[in-house]
């Protein structure tokens, strides 16, 4: 885990406020897997620190990272302008990723949340599992993005928050209307969704991996920051808590109150 200086490969808009860079970046992408995420930095020094984006894909042959974000804020709007050839400073791989232990995986990804789901699906296919075996249900809000490169690794069912791409709901909707089945849950959404996603799993005795989303500061765990409520209590912190940044930002359902 280092802070370096890399290359913009290329990046394109995919919807009004969506993003994909390719960041040549050899030396992050080495050690990299589905899960885990990035701290990017801003060239305004006023903007001290880093924005963490989940990694949507990698290419380990060429030595590229995919970042697929949303702009939300003056960092984020500021990488969107950068173009093949700029330079990005970025510190990484972050977190904890998702373990692959399953043979009819379902992913679930809800808004920014569908990115991670890429790199994810195709790190299960890599193990062996078909795409029929392989369900995806993306959660959109208005308009899809990514869709071509789920279906062509996986059976993918899509909804949407007023219906303009697939049925109308969330992606519990989605889960229940499709009638899709598996024996394990893999998630990234907002904590809404995860919440629901945790009951879900309850409910029919799935287990799932959750990856939550909240606000970072250091990102590598020191500053207690970004914690979320456990079961057990923390190691370092000696009370029911977890570090997103450091324990995550993937948890079991089981290990976290949402």
């Amino acid at each position: 885990m280092d802070k370096y200086s890399y290359l913009v490969e290329s990046q394109e808009m995919l919807t009004d406020d969506i993003y994909s860079m390719w960041v040549k970046a050899p030396e992050l992408v080495k050690d990299a897997h589905s899960g885990q995420f990035v701290s990017v930095y801003s060239k305004d020094k006023s903007r001290l620190l880093p924005r963490p984006i989940s990694i949507c894909d990698l290419d380990k042959e060429k030595g590229l990272l995919r970042l697929v974000y949303r702009i939300v804020g003056a960092g984020t709007l500021e990488f969107s302008t950068f173009s093949g050839g700029d330079t990005v400073d970025i510190l990484g791989p972050l977190g904890n990723g998702y373990d692959l232990n399953a043979e009819k995986p379902i992913l679930l990804g809800g808004g920014i949340g569908i990115p991670p789901m890429l790199r994810l699906a195709r790190e299960l296919r890599d193990k062996g599992v078909s795409k029929e075996n392989l369900s995806v249900i993306l959660g959109f809000r208005d308009s899809s993005f990514l869709l071509k490169e789920f279906e062509d690794i996986a059976s993918v069912y899509v909804t949407s928050d007023n219906g303009a791409v697939g049925i109308k709901g969330n992606v519990i909707d989605g889960i229940r209307e499709y009638d899709v089945s598996g024996d394990m849950i893999f998630s990234c959404g907002p904590t809404p969704m995860l919440r629901a996603v945790k009951a879900y799993s309850e409910e029919k005795g799935i287990a799932a991996q959750l990856s939550l989303e909240e606000k970072m500061a250091c990102g590598v765990g020191a500053c207690l920051a970004c914690v979320c409520e456990s079961k057990d209590v923390d190691d370092h912190s000696k009370v029911h808590n977890k570090r997103i940044c450091k324990d995550g930002p993937v948890f079991y359902a089981e290990e976290v109150v949402l």
